[in-house]
């Protein structure tokens, strides 16, 4: 229902609010936002990366090193050998395998580059939530802060 042209009193912002809430599709997850940048080691698509401090090169992230490492700027969009440019994805939707539908995700502290369904425990580690799963094969990119455990 649309209730356009909207008169231009409190009713009509009312209005047009309704028809924002009726028509607006929800969460949008199909764009995705990324830079290129490159690479100082090999990269696989999927891997989790951060941006070296000295030089903004890429490289996979772990939480259980530097904050600098297990600060995740996104995920690589293609492989690519160490010296070559690589597409990150910072936000939107990315393919990764063996994911759990719904699940949130977090950067291990096992491999370097993987994403993990339990966060880090261990003192001196940092916890990274990278996204959640949109289905087993896709990731919804949403990376916060590391936060080092005690």
């Amino acid at each position: 229902m649309s209730y356009q042209p909207y008169p231009p009193n409190a009713q009509g912002f009312t209005e047009s609010l309704i028809d924002l809430k009726t028509n607006y599709p929800g969460q949008i997850t199909n764009k995705v936002n990324g830079f290129e940048a490159e690479a100082f080691e090999n990269v696989v698509q999927g891997d989790a990366v951060f941006s070296r401090a000295s030089d903004g090169k890429l490289g996979k992230a772990i939480a259980n090193d530097t904050q600098d490492k297990a600060r995740v700027v996104g995920f690589v969009e293609t492989t690519t050998s160490a010296g070559n440019l690589v597409r990150c994805i910072v936000e939107g939707v990315t393919p990764v395998t063996l994911l759990e539908a719904g699940k949130k995700y977090f950067l291990s502290a096992n491999s370097a580059g993987s994403i993990t369904k339990n966060p880090p425990v261990n003192s001196g580690h940092y916890v990274t939530r990278v996204g959640q799963a949109a289905t087993t094969a896709s990731l919804i990119v949403k990376t916060e802060p590391p936060v080092e455990l005690s």
